[in-house]
């Protein structure tokens, strides 16, 4: 897991979630870039390879999913608790082709003291509706654990 440092100031969780994620494994593995988070808030893009492609030649919906699930993992994470999804159910509407650069959205509606429920969307540039889905997950009472960490230049745990 990497440690990072990050200042006690309003929008910390964000700013250190978005260094985060365009670190991660699996988001660099699909060319996820995350653009923009804000407390409740998450937007990532990503273009479509070949390598992304189902037996149509279009995007596979693993691909679009996993642009989907990083927006939604920012965003319920944002607020600086530890939180895990329990339930995502996707609407695949329109088809996406590589080259196509998508922008997954998601926006907390709703939360209680251990669950937030969420919208999701991806869209191409110009607005068409790629998929739609809605979120919800388990928020815990203990602080992230990859946003808890106090750390040096180095990544090294102070």
């Amino acid at each position: 897991m990497q440690e990072i440092h990050v200042a006690e100031s309003e929008g910390r969780e964000s700013t250190a979630l978005k260094n985060l994620s365009n670190s991660e494994p699996f988001a660099r593995l699909l060319g996820i870039r995350c653009l923009k988070v804000d407390p409740g808030y998450a937007l990532c893009e990503m273009e479509v390879s070949g390598s992304m492609t189902n037996l149509f030649g279009t995007a596979h919906g693993g691909a679009i999913f996993g642009l989907m699930d990083e927006a939604f993992q920012l965003a319920c994470n944002s607020r600086g608790c530890a939180a895990y999804a329990l339930n995502i159910s996707v609407t695949y509407v329109t088809a996406s082709r590589p080259g196509d650069v998508l922008a997954a959205e998601a926006v907390e509606v709703a939360t209680t003291a251990r669950t937030g429920v969420y919208d999701l969307k991806v869209t191409l540039r110009n607005g068409t509706l790629i998929a739609s889905a809605q979120a919800i997950a388990y928020r815990k009472k203990e602080p992230a654990p990859f946003l808890a960490v106090d750390a040096d230049s180095t990544g090294q745990s102070a």
